[in-house]
């Protein structure tokens, strides 16, 4: 293996430690009471990482966020069915993936990943590329919360094409987080992108300004809503609206299938999953719960 992508791998790795690290440290101070709790795991293919959770604190009923760097001796079916030429070739990847469920209903659930990948064929990397994103999920919207986010994602764009990236990976966003057999988007969106190998250093300053812009997005939505009163009626409602959460990720979700398929650890894997959902058969809401669907229509916000 080449000495240089060897220097390029190690690189992102630690950028992608430390985003953990700041990740995890400025959801504490928003929650002010709960703290992430770590398990470091090794993984039999080879490969490990390190799975940090917070659960039941003053803002969030669970925080899932993991670091992941793993590796292989071929390619599961959900990667190589998009690039044939990569069947039969060893891998590593590495990435930081999370999943945040407020308690509150009034503050959006939201993902975030930003993973670095490649492929090795003979002891020389035959392929690489990076992908990530940020989306949003709220249930009770406001278009000033959902403004401001797709602000942020904007601003993230700028010094990578500007106006022409974010419109491209907002709308890769929005059709990539669509559930068919609902007819509605996951959320509000974001970026999203994948398979972005044009220069190294660019991409993965893109990767960074991405990585780096996620607090920036969420945490404003999280200090302006925390505080709104909730009853019941919010709650089931909450509650009933993480099963499309649920569905999206077991259902279509790509990492998810790579992780499971590719011998991944199942509980960082399905850390994302929330810790309560209902489901309920011919729910109809009713105002102010039915505002939701004018929201999961992909439009342009900024």
């Amino acid at each position: 293996m080449s000495g240089a992508h060897d220097e390029q791998f190690l690189r992102v790795r630690e950028y992608l430690l430390d985003l953990q690290d700041r990740i995890c440290a400025g959801i504490e101070v928003a929650d002010g009471v709960a703290k992430f709790m770590e398990d470091v795991w090794e993984r039999p293919a080879g490969g490990g990482g390190r799975t940090r959770i917070l659960r039941d604190g003053a803002v969030f009923e669970q925080c899932g966020i993991g670091f992941s760097d793993v590796a292989g001796t071929s390619l599961p079916p959900s990667a190589t069915a998009a690039r044939p030429e990569l069947v039969g070739a060893s891998w590593n990847a590495c990435g930081v993936s999370l999943v945040f469920h407020p308690k509150n209903p009034y503050i959006p659930t939201t993902h975030a990943n930003v993973r670095f990948f490649r492929a090795i064929r003979d002891g020389e990397t035959v392929a690489w590329w990076f992908g990530g994103g940020f989306d949003l999920t709220p249930f009770y919207p406001f278009d000033e919360d959902v403004i401001h986010w797709h602000q942020v994602a904007r601003d993230v764009c700028k010094p990578f094409g500007g106006a022409q990236r974010y419109q491209e990976h907002k709308e890769w966003c929005d059709r990539y987080f669509y559930l068919p057999h609902r007819a509605e988007t996951r959320g509000v969106g974001g970026l999203f992108f994948d398979d972005l190998q044009h220069d190294f250093e660019t991409d993965f300053a893109y990767q960074r300004a991405v990585g780096d812009g996620f607090l920036e997005a969420y945490l404003p939505i999280v200090e302006r809503r925390r505080d709104t009163p909730y009853g019941d009626r919010e709650r089931q409602f909450q509650l009933y609206r993480r099963g499309r959460y649920v569905e999206f990720n077991l259902v279509l979700d790509r990492g998810t299938h790579f992780g499971l398929q590719s011998g991944g650890r199942t509980e960082s894997i399905l850390m994302s999953l929330p810790p309560l959902v209902r489901w309920e058969y011919g729910f109809v809401p009713e105002s102010p719960e039915s505002k939701l669907a004018e929201y999961l229509v992909p439009r342009n916000w900024v």
